[in-house]
Order: C-alpha cells, then sequence, then structure tokens
C-alpha cells in the first residue's frame, strides 16, 4: 500500500486505473483488490476490477435459419452464423424468446425499423410525431451511466458506424432520429453517437501525444476557469438589477455554468487521461469492416484504460440498404431482407449475418486477450449485448430475437450455453439483471415482468 500513493482505497485504485492500466505487469496491485472484495462498489466485479457493459446493434433481421442453434444448455450446436465465433463458445450465450413488444405498431402504422432502434434499449414505445418533438424513453446504458458514471472520465461512450441524424423525417413518418439513436439520455434526448475513430480517440485521450496533451489539457482547464470567474462575477452583478422573472432565467443560466465547473472538478480530480499506448488512428478507414473494428478498438481501449464503463455501437441502422460487394453482396442489405422465402435472397442475408458475427468475433477476442487489473481477461469483466430488435427481415417481427449475451459478467453468468427461454420474455427483464450486477438497483424498466436470473 505505501508504495502506491493514492491508493488507499479500492475506489481510489479504480480512479487511479486509467493511468496504470497499459503498463505490461499490474502483480502489484492484486493484493490491494484482494483484500478488498468484500467491500463491492458500483459497477465492480467481486474482484474489485471494473465491470463494463457494451451494446451493439444490428439492423434488418437475420436468416434464421443458419442462426438458431440446434439443443439447448451447453451442448447444442451452432448455428452456420455462429462459425466465426467456435473458438469463444465458453464466453458466450444464445438467447432464444427474447421480445420487445413495444417495437410493434400498436396502433401507429408502419415503421418498424425507426421503432427498433429507439426501442432496443429503451423498452418503450415510439410515436410518430411531427419534426423534432420527438418521445420515447430513456435508455438502459443511461440509467446506468446516471448511477455509476462518476466513476471513470466519461460516463459512457456513443459509437456509430453511420452518418448522424436527430432530426428529419425516415422511416414511415418516424423522426430520423429515433432511427440513427441507440442512446437516449431522456424521453426526448437522444445521445448523439460519434462516427470518427480519431475524434473518439481525441475525445478519450486528447490530441498530439502524451506531453502535447497534458499541455493542452492544463490550458484547456485554465481558460475554462478564466471564462466561468467573468461569468459568475458579471452575472452577479447583473443580477441585483434585474426584475423577478429575468433572476430566474438568469439562475437557470447559471445552473448550466454550474454543471460545467462540476465537469472540469471531476476532470481535474482524476487527472491527465491514460496513455492508452498507440497513436490516433490516421485518415478514414478504407472499407465498411476496417471503419467497424476501428470503432471496435476504441471501445476495447475505452474500456481498458478504464475511461468509461459503458458504452453503445449502432454497427449499422435498421433499414440500412448497405450493399456488400467485398462479400459477394452487392444488393441493398434492407432490400433483400424482404426475402419473400427467395433461396437466393435468403443465402446472402447469411453472408451478411456471417460478415457482422465476425466483426463480434474480432471485438470478443480482443477483450479475451487484453489482461484485466485482477489477472483475468476484459472479456471476463465484461457484459457484452449484441443484437437487432427484428428477428426474420421479411416477416419484421419483434419477437424471436436474434440475441447473444457474451462475457463472464465477472464471474455472474455462465456463459457456453443456448438458452432458450420457451416464451416471449422482454429484453428488459435481461437489462434489469445487468443493472442489478452493476448495482444499480431499479424495480421496473420499461415493460420488465422481473429480473432474469437464466443467464
Amino acid at each position: 500500500m505505501s508504495t502506491h500513493p493514492g491508493l488507499s482505497s479500492r475506489r481510489g485504485f479504480l480512479r487511479g486505473l486509467g493511468a496504470a492500466v497499459s503498463l505490461p505487469a499490474l502483480e502489484c496491485f492484486r493484493p490491494l483488490m484482494a483484500a478488498e472484495t468484500v467491500r463491492r462498489g458500483l459497477a465492480t466485479t467481486a474482484s474489485g476490477a471494473p465491470l463494463r457493459t457494451a451494446f451493439l446493434y444490428i439492423p434488418n433481421g437475420v436468416n434464421l435459419e443458419h442462426w438458431r442453434p440446434n439443443g439447448t444448455t451447453g451442448n447444442y450446436k451452432m448455428g452456420a452464423t455462429f462459425k466465426p465465433m467456435e473458438s469463444l463458445r465458453e464466453h458466450f450465450q444464445i438467447f432464444t424468446g427474447f421480445e420487445q413488444q413495444f417495437a410493434r405498431a400498436n396502433g401507429d402504422g408502419p415503421g418498424d425499423h425507426a421503432r427498433g432502434v429507439a426501442t432496443f434499449l429503451t423498452s418503450s414505445q415510439a410515436r410518430k410525431t411531427a419534426g423534432s418533438d420527438i418521445n420515447v424513453g430513456i435508455s438502459i446504458d443511461q440509467v446506468a451511466a446516471n448511477a455509476i458514471g462518476s466513476q471513470t472520465r466519461l460516463p459512457s461512450l456513443e459509437l456509430s458506424a453511420d452518418g448522424v441524424r436527430k432530426s428529419g423525417s425516415c422511416d414511415s413518418g418516424y423522426s430520423c432520429a429515433y432511427q440513427f439513436n441507440l442512446s437516449w439520455r431522456s424521453e426526448n434526448q437522444p445521445m448523439t453517437p460519434e462516427s470518427n475513430a480519431r475524434a473518439v480517440f481525441e475525445r478519450l485521450f486528447g490530441a498530439g501525444d502524451a506531453k502535447e496533451r497534458a499541455d493542452s489539457l492544463g490550458r484547456r482547464y485554465a481558460a475554462k476557469k478564466s471564462m466561468l470567474d467573468f461569468i459568475q462575477h458579471d452575472a452577479q452583478a447583473l443580477h441585483r438589477r434585474l426584475g423577478r422573472t429575468d433572476q430566474h432565467k438568469l439562475d437557470e443560466y447559471l445552473t448550466g455554468v454550474r454543471e460545467i465547473e462540476k465537469q472540469i472538478e471531476k476532470a481535474e480530480a482524476m487527472g491527465l487521461p491514460p496513455d492508452p499506448g498507440q497513436a490516433a488512428p490516421k485518415g478514414e478507414p478504407g472499407s465498411y469492416e476496417d471503419h467497424l473494428r476501428l470503432m471496435l478498438d476504441m471501445m476495447v481501449l475505452a474500456f481498458k484504460t478504464d475511461s468509461t464503463r459503458i458504452s453503445t455501437f449502432l454497427m449499422a441502422h435498421d433499414g440500412s440498404n448497405r450493399s456488400f460487394k467485398e462479400i459477394g453482396v452487392g444488393d441493398g442489405h434492407h432490400n433483400i431482407s424482404h426475402h419473400q422465402g427467395k433461396k437466393d435472397n435468403l443465402e446472402k442475408i447469411a453472408k451478411i449475418d456471417l460478415f457482422y458475427m465476425q466483426q463480434l468475433a474480432y471485438f470478443l477476442d480482443k477483450l479475451k486477450n487484453t489482461e484485466d487489473v485482477d489477472g483475468k481477461s476484459l472479456l471476463h469483466n465484461s457484459m457484452i449485448v449484441y443484437g437487432g430488435c427484428i428477428g426474420d427481415g421479411d416477416r419484421h417481427n419483434h419477437d424471436d430475437l436474434p440475441i447473444v449475451v457474451a462475457g463472464h459478467g465477472g464471474g455472474a453468468f455462465k456463459p457456453g450455453r443456448h438458452v432458450d427461454l420457451g416464451e416471449n420474455v422482454p429484453m428488459s427483464n435481461l437489462y434489469l439483471r445487468m443493472l442489478e450486477e452493476m448495482g444499480v438497483k431499479e424495480k421496473r424498466f420499461g415493460d420488465s415482468t422481473g429480473v432474469l436470473r437464466k443467464i
């Protein structure tokens, strides 16, 4: 303990983790963690390591014949789509029987793609509204971020390999905000995802090399503090001369200023961003696969350095009509998802499903091969949900969803199985269980009927 100043408690250790995690050996920290496992905190595992949570979204449904496993529990046989995951079998579970009932029309007409993305993490009904008058619900990642976000430099990290849209009309009259945003801060405020890997890197670690980042951070803090001091002094003088209504408006403004001050205080308390041990990405990715993998790399870096413990990744929005010529599919994904039972279309869908599964395998493999502070892997200390809100693209059904849960949750989960829930179980039940593992107590979320125990 005496050899590690500032690490007088597990909480202090976890906050300081980002600066140390890129070192090759971390044995010196393990006795500290082992001694304090009885005091498990928010978003930590039983060993005291950070517990990470990620949600990855795939669009347009899947070829269920190639997706469905044969058999249940640990003796199941994987479907053809899961071939890239064979070496990772002991690290993930396939679930059958999840549904998102609020992704259905429920009197609101067509628009399953927009509702699918909007509902996936909110378990709430999105309604067709004019212009920017959007309303759905807070997403599960933001429920978690509100509770545990103070533990890390960033409360959460929102990623996309798509364009960013928060307004306009998209699927059947639904706002584009529903279709292009997976994460929601509130019922009407989406968390805008970042699709530029370099921008993500600089948000996590700053621009330039390590020295330049440190110098830049100091200058930014000083500039912001100077600006805030000026605003506060000026505002106090102005406040005395205003009427009651204007004083109220000014007080609301100063509340926002105070939030900026809190952000600066938090950042200063945590010190410099950790050195990720690699340079920022350069230029635009050469292909869609390169783009996906760059963003997945950013997520691994964010988890490795404990910059955040919560992330979402919209790999593509539902309704995406991207073609995949590099794997022999020149048709638009959305077009062929309406397969009408045609063999040719179904084979093309299977190729696309396999492509996305290869990206998941890439991500999980990187997590598996990255040692965490407790000697286990990042994958062991993670909860990763992968899937979409449409089962069969031709039917636009929102039950029998294609869902994978990867990671061991720090030892709380039992991967290596196919779990057939046997009936339509709300995805929100899974989310409640994940919140529970993070130490966040919620009685209900969306349409939940209880905490899922079969995991």
